[in-house]
């Protein structure tokens, strides 16, 4: 499982997630020197987490998808395979 992310739109949502909490975490840094409140650092800190762990989720189905897709061929893909991707979303979604 050493392929790269082949799905275009995909890296494509998971470089923007990636940018959004990149500014995210530049806003964390403005605060911090700028003496913020640590209760409001702290939320924007929690705000950056849910965004890293919504990229990681959105990461692992890519991969997922691409690994089973190409295991299994195109009749079994169509048929089984999405509804299978989107519980196992559902799932990664309530992790903690």
């Amino acid at each position: 499982m050493n392929s790269a992310l082949h799905d275009e739109s995909a890296r494509a949502d998971i470089m923007r997630r990636l940018r959004r909490a990149e500014g995210q975490l530049r806003g964390i840094q403005r605060m911090v020197e700028e003496g913020s409140a640590c209760m409001d650092i702290a939320q924007q800190f929690s705000a950056v987490r849910k965004a890293l762990d919504s990229t990681y989720v959105r990461m692992t189905m890519c991969i997922l998808e691409q690994e089973l897709e190409d295991r299994l061929d195109k009749q079994k893909q169509d048929t089984q395979l999405a509804p299978l991707m989107a519980d196992m979303q559902k799932l990664l979604n309530r992790m903690p």
